[in-house]
């Protein structure tokens, strides 16, 4: 749902973010948030929304999400790649299927997952 949003739309989740950090941490306002987030191992908002659509397109790749997903995309062979040997490598880019917005999931999953690199991708 997060998906594509602009920064201007996730400041505000990021804000609610920030201060729970400083609140469980006992921070002043003025002091760094960053350090604040590692110590609590949280990501920021964008960085998580980018997580989960790459965890959903790596659980689509291997075969562990609903069928109303792996309809979303299509594994296969593009640019450079058709070079290599390996199905398993031929098969971890995603091409897109559909384009029913910028924000929608057959979209933008996609161009996160083909933005990993080979190992993340073939990780199991």
């Amino acid at each position: 749902m997060l998906v594509g949003l602009p920064e201007s739309t996730l400041a505000p989740l990021q804000r609610v973010q920030n201060a729970a950090a400083r609140l469980i941490l006992g921070l002043s306002r003025p002091s760094h948030i960053t350090p604040a987030l590692k110590q609590l191992h949280w990501l920021t908002i964008k960085v998580r929304i980018i997580l989960k659509v790459a965890t959903a397109t790596h659980n689509i790749f291997h075969q562990r999400s609903p069928p109303y997903l792996k309809d979303l995309v299509t594994f296969g062979v593009s640019g450079p790649q058709h070079q290599l040997r390996s199905s398993a490598v031929r098969s971890a880019v995603v091409l897109r299927t559909a384009e029913f917005g910028r924000r929608a999931f057959s979209v933008y999953g996609p161009d996160i997952w083909n933005s990993l690199t080979v190992n993340i991708r073939l990780t199991d």
